[in-house]
């Protein structure tokens, strides 16, 4: 799953998903004080516009340049810088965001958990981490040459790999707050928020 691979895939409709915010992410930021978010690999953009419209400023990042193109087009562009990048290749600046938000975001594991650490050190101090996937028992069996789920990291293992200066709110699976996308099964999602303390 490559650039070239979200390309394409952008590139074959003109919408991809439904420009809604993610459930989840509505659910667990509302009440925070706005501040520096990452959204990390962003799409269409429709989490970082809402956060924008919540008062964030964003930085909002995705390897494919037309989603980024169709977020950009949103009014308002002002709160939200839009960054073409690879996260796992080149890490966010650490300690910048008051929220980094990984939604459904395919994180690849790595030796070193390096990518995974990355993110992890763009959260500032007091700032929180919120890693959210679906549910594995809601996905079908893996078929051979697409990608399989078990390469990706899940909440459960990032939470199982933060040390002492993190507390941890919710690590859990939840019913999803909106269907899923149509002709996917997707009823559940595994939730992680921590908050980074130091």
């Amino acid at each position: 799953m490559d650039t070239q691979f979200w390309d394409e895939m952008y590139r074959s409709r003109d919408q991809v998903f439904s420009g809604r915010p993610n459930g989840v992410l509505v659910t667990e930021v509302t009440g925070l004080p706005p501040g520096q978010a990452l959204d990390v690999g962003c799409g269409e953009g429709a989490d970082a516009l809402w956060l924008a419209r919540h008062g964030w400023q964003v930085t909002a990042v995705d390897v494919s340049r037309t989603a980024l193109e169709r977020g950009a087009a949103a009014d308002v562009a002002d709160r939200v810088a839009w960054s073409r990048a690879d996260l796992t290749v080149t890490p966010p600046p650490a300690a910048a965001f008051d929220l980094v938000s990984a939604q459904y975001f395919p994180l690849p594991r790595r030796p070193g958990h390096t990518a995974l650490r990355g993110l992890l050190d763009a959260v500032a101090p007091g700032g929180t981490l919120l890693f959210v996937s679906h549910d594995l028992t809601d996905l079908p069996p893996h078929r051979e040459g697409s990608p399989d789920p078990a390469d990706y990291y899940q909440p459960a293992e990032v939470a199982g790999l933060l040390d002492g200066d993190w507390t941890v709110l919710a690590d859990e699976t939840r019913p999803r707050t909106v269907p899923g996308p149509p002709g996917t099964h997707h009823t559940h999602d595994t939730v992680l928020r921590a908050r980074r303390l130091r």
